[in-house]
């Protein structure tokens, strides 16, 4: 058995009944008693003094794509190039470090922040990529910008019609533009590709992720990822709780291997499985009830209702939790309607709506009455702030509503969606009770009624983000939870009111995961 006596001045528990203590005594991972009873029990135990202005729970990021943004890391990062022709520099440096015949990929282009915000087209991505694959992803991950050479060897011409729940954007004499939006992307997997192997690049993942103070994830992608972490985990390499996500696709393959949610030990586990209802709002393709100002359409169903509730029902009569994509307020609506459906049937199955950005008034009881989490993502909000007011404008909707869904009962649990938005914490926690961006925009917070407490933003990215997966054991540091906690250089509660600003800039200097020191800033 190993006993340590952690000790601090302010060790905030997360228990709202004893909010603070002193010192913590741990055994084999798991908190056993607090203050005076932990000094009293740990006599003879080892004794950390940890550093710092506070120490708190480890925070737990419920939406995070770690596949993605492990490969980002070998990628040219395009999100704050301010017009196109910023980018495409950008785009031409990178390709000159690159071997022969590497694709250039990831990107995370935003032209919605481009002085000109108008997306790109093929042509000029060849004048710096002409000789190599490009297929470089948009932002929010619903958009790719492919070269003509990418089209060719994909085979997508003029006569390539458009997949379902996707779209092949065309020019006025119908030729493809090189904008492949929703399932539209995945044309480009016609193109033989070898990537280089995952685990190096999520092992580095990982170590940032400590570093900002996580101790747990929720993976949003893929088998390949999955793979990587069932590999760190038996050698003894992962040092992150992970919850693994299975992807629509792989569903069938869930089923057979008998995968149930909840499946694996402490640090490694099966999760729910992941759909997508509409795309995104920086490619206009989030579903909605009326068109986006200045644009005919609505966005984008990904999959037709029917399709949907047909997959949710298999999931969730094969043990499987259901998390569905749904940003704009028709989604929403349509996948509340398929969580309908399995409560009809009487299934517990765990069910939440990732995003929730924009649903209607009407909808938002139904979250609470039908047992749905709201898994949303703070920054996605101070993102999106102009963008929202643009193309959404003033039809009342609860957008980005955090107060809205917390003062009706709705289980709220936050995340990043990383690499959409940074994977830090603590800027999703600086949103959330501010609703400004790091440069204090929008004064007073973009429509500032639905801003919350410091402390409800915590438990969202603690105890909600645990239980949204069902888990329960871990999250405060009161005795019979598991010992995850991050010393941190400020105080954000006593910046809550007097300088909340500096909540974002807060710096973890150690991450202790089941009571083992996980990471320690030099």
């Amino acid at each position: 058995m190993t006993r340590t006596l952690f000790r601090h001045d302010r060790i905030r528990t997360g228990d709202a009944a004893r909010p603070w203590t002193d010192a913590l005594l741990v055994e084999d991972g798991v908190v056993v008693a607090l203050g005076d009873d932990a000094r009293e029990s740990g006599v003879g135990a080892t004794v950390v003094d940890l550093p710092g202005a506070l120490v708190m729970p480890g925070l737990h990021d419920a939406h995070i794509h770690t596949e993605w943004l492990s490969r980002d890391l070998s990628s040219v990062d395009l999100r704050e190039a301010g017009s196109l022709e910023e980018t495409l520099e950008l785009v031409r440096a990178h390709a000159e470090t690159l071997p022969e015949g590497e694709w250039l990929h990831s990107g995370r282009w935003n032209h919605n922040r481009w002085r000109v915000p108008r997306q790109p087209d093929r042509h000029a991505l060849d004048l710096v990529a002409p000789d190599r694959v490009a297929a470089l992803s948009s932002v929010d991950g619903h958009t790719i910008w492919a070269n003509s050479l990418a089209l060719r060897l994909a085979g997508i011409t003029r006569d390539t019609p458009d997949p379902v729940g996707g779209e092949i954007d065309r020019d006025e004499s119908g030729e493809p533009t090189g904008i492949l939006r929703e399932s539209a992307q995945d044309l480009l997997q016609a193109i033989p590709h070898e990537e280089s192997p995952l685990r190096p690049w999520l092992e580095r993942c990982q170590e940032w992720l400590l570093s900002v103070g996580l101790t747990s994830i929720t993976d949003i992608d893929g088998e390949d990822a999955r793979a990587a972490y069932a590999a760190m985990h038996a050698d003894g390499a992962l040092r992150l709780r992970v919850t693994k996500c299975t992807r629509d696709g792989d569903l069938e393959l869930a089923v057979a291997e008998g995968r149930r949610s909840g499946q694996g030990d402490g640090v490694f586990r099966v999760g729910p499985v992941k759909f997508f209802s509409d795309g995104a709002l920086g490619s206009h393709t989030a579903h909605m009830t009326e068109p986006f100002v200045g644009h005919e359409g609505c966005g984008i169903a990904a999959m037709p209702y029917d399709v949907l509730l047909e997959r949710t029902l298999l999931a969730a009569r094969s043990g499987l939790d259901v998390v569905t994509h749904a940003i704009g307020d028709e989604a929403n609506r349509l996948v509340l309607d398929s969580f309908e459906v399995v409560r009809g049937e009487g299934l517990e199955t765990l069910l939440r709506i990732e995003h929730a950005q924009h649903v209607r008034p009407v909808d938002v009881p139904r979250f609470r009455t039908l047992d749905v989490v709201a898994s949303m993502q703070p920054t996605h909000c101070t993102a999106d702030l102009d963008l929202a007011d643009e193309i959404i404008g003033p039809r009342r909707l609860a957008s980005y509503a955090w107060r809205t869904f917390l003062d009706a009962h709705v289980q709220v649990a936050f995340g990043s969606d990383a690499p959409v938005e940074d994977p830090n914490p603590f800027y999703g926690l600086h949103a959330a009770v501010t609703r400004q961006r790091a440069d204090g925009h929008p004064f007073g917070g973009w429509r500032a009624e639905e801003r919350i407490t410091l402390t409800e933003a915590v438990h969202a990215f603690t105890v909600a983000a645990h239980e949204s997966v069902g888990r329960t054991d871990v999250g405060r540091l009161v005795p019979g939870q598991l010992a995850d906690l991050v010393a941190v250089d400020r105080d954000v509660w006593a910046l809550e009111d007097s300088a909340p600003a500096e909540i974002r800039d807060t710096v973890v200097l150690q991450t202790w995961v089941g009571g083992d020191l996980a990471f320690e800033r030099a």
